[in-house]
Parts: C-alpha cells; sequence; structure tokens
C-alpha cells in the first residue's frame, strides 16, 4: 500500500530558507526583549500601601519600604503575610508582563520550553 503524498508541499529550498531566516529574527528579537524585560524595575504594594516591593526583570528583589506604623512586635505574623503576598504579587507582575511582551513577538505560537 502506498501513502498518497502530494508531489509539491509548497517549498522548496527557498521556503525552507524564509522559514530559517524567520525563525533567527524571532530569537534575535526575543534575546533582545528579554535583555530590556531583565532590566525592568517594577513597584508592588502591599498591605493597603504599607509595604512597597521593588524587583526587577531577573525576578530579584531590589528593596523594600515598611512603614513603621505596620511593624507591631507582638504582631510578626501579620507582617510576615504582608511581605510574603507583596513579594508573590511582584513575581506574578514580572511573569505577566514577560509573557504578554514575548507573546508580541511570538504571536503566541505555544511553543513550550521557549522561554
Amino acid at each position: 500500500m502506498k501513502a498518497n503524498v502530494p508531489k509539491n508541499m509548497g517549498g522548496g529550498p527557498q521556503n525552507m530558507q524564509a522559514m530559517l531566516r524567520q525563525a533567527q529574527k524571532m530569537q534575535e528579537d526575543m534575546a533582545a526583549k528579554q535583555e530590556e524585560l531583565n532590566a525592568r524595575e517594577y513597584e508592588v504594594s502591599a498591605g493597603g500601601g504599607m509595604v512597597t516591593i521593588r524587583i526587577n526583570g531577573k525576578k530579584e528583589i531590589l528593596g523594600m519600604d515598611i512603614q513603621p506604623e505596620i511593624v507591631d512586635p507582638d504582631d510578626i505574623e501579620t507582617l510576615t503575610d504582608i511581605l510574603t503576598a507583596g513579594v508573590n504579587e511582584a513575581i506574578k507582575r514580572v511573569e505577566t508582563t514577560n509573557a504578554e511582551e514575548m507573546g508580541k513577538i511570538t504571536g503566541d505560537l505555544g511553543m513550550p520550553g521557549l522561554f
């Protein structure tokens, strides 16, 4: 039994070269965008603005500002919860922004493991 394969699958060497150039351009664009995103800084507030967290695009915490009113030596648990929520929100914002910006380049091709 023979498989019925079309003789001309729309391409040839020129089409393959164009696809490779396009893929290389996308890869270069993504590398440049990732560098730009890594350099970005974000500021996220938590606890009704009592805590402000600064983070960069590499998900490195650059600093935290904590309002003195939130610090209660008898209630460290609340401060810990606010800091945890703030750091998690900061990381989420970086990841969301990175995904959106990279999606603009890839056209949301959905290639797992690309980032």
